[in-house]
């Protein structure tokens, strides 16, 4: 089976950098899967595209060496199980609040005796290459994202599930949770404590620590700390800075 570079890159306790694809395109993400990122997520939370669209996107990432994530929009194992079939080779699993919620999505995740994902990889088995079945459970990255009151209450908890592979910080999410103004990039002393929080947990139980980011301030800042998965931004994002970066820069020459 063909390994996931990402989590044999974090058993080995490295770093790596991932992108988010928002927008619904295979061309704009056959894009990004070639500049070199370590992983991108197929957002199927909050991005633009829906079920039809996730297995052409993960279609245009498999041309490169880049390695598929979905954000699935909830913990539902029916959905989990999907994308995992499609060819999702990690699963990002938004608003985990407790441990039960935690032991739900890595169940699904694995495919038994220590699981109870369903046989049936139609595309999953093409891509990830012989021995997919026999070798998936050991391949499949598992991300909690921590970004509730209750998830936070409940940390030690949940980061203590067997086969949690990674917490993700939802930035703005996390704002909502300790009572301050959602900002994406969050400079509020609060928030920063509460992310340190996050990471102290993490490193306590042997887990990934995850940051969702939003520019390379803050991608450079999380992984300096050492965080070992940092996003440093969407396709659209990208997208729009570039463009109005350069149309002011064309404006102001207009005499």
């Amino acid at each position: 089976m063909r390994t996931n570079k990402v989590l044999e890159t974090w058993r080995n306790g490295g770093q790596t950098i991932g992108g988010w694809i928002s927008a619904d395109s295979s061309y704009t993400t056959e894009i990004m899967g070639h500049i070199g990122f370590d992983w991108l997520v197929v957002d199927q939370q909050h991005g633009a595209s829906d079920s039809s669209q996730m297995i052409g996107l993960l279609q245009a990432i498999s041309l490169s060496d880049t390695v598929p994530f979905v954000r699935v929009r909830w913990n539902d194992p029916a959905m989990i199980m999907r994308a995992l079939d499609a060819g999702a080779y990690g699963i990002i699993v938004p608003l985990v609040n407790n441990k039960e919620e935690a032991e739900r999505a890595v169940w699904a995740c694995r495919y038994p005796p220590v699981g109870g994902r369903s046989s049936g990889p139609f595309r999953a088995a093409m891509y990830g290459g012989a021995n997919y079945g026999a070798e998936a459970n050991d391949n499949i990255a598992v991300v909690v994202m921590i970004e509730t009151a209750e998830a936070l209450d409940n940390l030690d908890e949940i980061l203590s599930v067997d086969g949690v592979d990674a917490a993700y910080i939802g930035p703005s999410d996390l704002a909502y949770a300790i009572d301050i103004t959602p900002t994406g990039d969050n400079h509020d002393p609060k928030h920063v404590e509460t992310v340190h929080k996050i990471f102290d947990a993490c490193k306590r139980h042997g887990v990934v620590a995850g940051a969702h980011t939003g520019s390379l301030e803050f991608t450079k800042k999380w992984l300096e700390h050492g965080f070992q998965m940092v996003m440093l931004g969407a396709d659209t994002g990208f997208m729009r800075a570039r463009a109005s970066e350069e149309l002011a820069a064309a404006r102001a020459s207009i005499s």
